[in-house]
Formats: C-alpha cells, sequence, structure tokens
C-alpha cells in the first residue's frame, strides 16, 4: 500500500485511503517503517558525482542570492539619498534655460 500511494497527493491520496479503509496516520507510521528497514539510503544522491554537483549548486545559489541581497541595499540606499537631497537634474538645466 505504501508503494501505491508513494505517487498520490490531495484529492487521489484521498479517495485511495478511503477505498482501501486506511487512516493518513497509519499510512505516514508505515512509510516511516519501510524506510527505515529499507535504510535511509533512498533519501542521498545515487553517486558521490551527485553529490558534489548539489554541493556545487548550493555554493552557486548561496552566492547569487548574497549578491541579489546586495544589490537591493544598493538600491534602497540610491532612493533614500535622491529622497534626501532631491533629484539634481531640475536645479541644473533652470540657469541654461534663460
Amino acid at each position: 500500500m505504501v508503494a501505491q500511494a508513494e505517487g498520490l497527493s490531495g484529492d487521489a491520496l484521498g479517495e485511495f485511503l478511503r477505498r482501501e479503509g486506511v487512516h493518513e496516520a497509519d499510512l505516514a507510521e508505515w512509510r516511516s517503517a519501510a524506510l527505515v528497514a529499507l535504510g535511509t539510503r533512498a533519501k542521498t544522491p545515487a553517486t558521490s558525482g551527485d553529490a558534489r554537483r548539489v554541493r556545487e549548486l548550493e555554493r552557486e545559489l548561496l552566492r547569487k542570492d548574497k549578491a541579489l541581497a546586495e544589490t537591493a541595499a544598493l538600491l534602497v540606499l540610491k532612493k533614500k539619498v535622491r529622497d534626501y537631497w532631491g533629484d539634481e537634474d531640475d536645479s541644473t538645466k533652470k540657469e541654461t534655460d534663460k
């Protein structure tokens, strides 16, 4: 039953559980028991190459998140400076328009 329910979610899972007369808590308990019996190797990457690639992608994602946060902070700071000092373009053009 655990294997049959594995790909189901939402309404399909509810229908399956009603049809089989099983509670979701029982299914979750059976699933965890099956994982313990099989070992938790199912959740780890299949090869060390996959694990290495995952680590590389996580590092790249962290680097990009930091860069995005820095850029957002600079944009906020730029806006605050512009709001405080005003727009420079308005004051410089008035003298040349005479």
